[in-house]
């Protein structure tokens, strides 16, 4: 199974802290709250593009970088795609 069919598969595992929230929300500038949800449609976005290094995920879509464990599935952080 590739990295991108792995992290697909369990797109229902992810999660992120009360934390991760309000960083996720304050570095995209994100007017919803429902980050998580936000964040899951990105990663199976068609565009999404999805690589593995190390520990981490990162899946970049759009305008923005989500930053995953791969161990755990929780999203540590996103930014803007400079």
């Amino acid at each position: 199974m590739t990295t991108t069919h792995l992290l697909l598969a369990n797109l229902p595992r992810i999660h992120t802290t009360e934390l991760g929230l309000v960083r996720i929300k304050k570095n995209l500038s994100l007017d919803t709250e429902q980050v998580i949800d936000w964040c899951k449609a990105k990663i199976s976005s068609p565009h999404a593009c999805i690589t593995k290094k190390g520990k981490n995920w990162y899946v970049k879509t759009d305008d923005c970088i989500l930053t995953i464990n791969a161990y755990s599935y929780t999203i540590i952080t996103a930014h803007k795609n400079k």
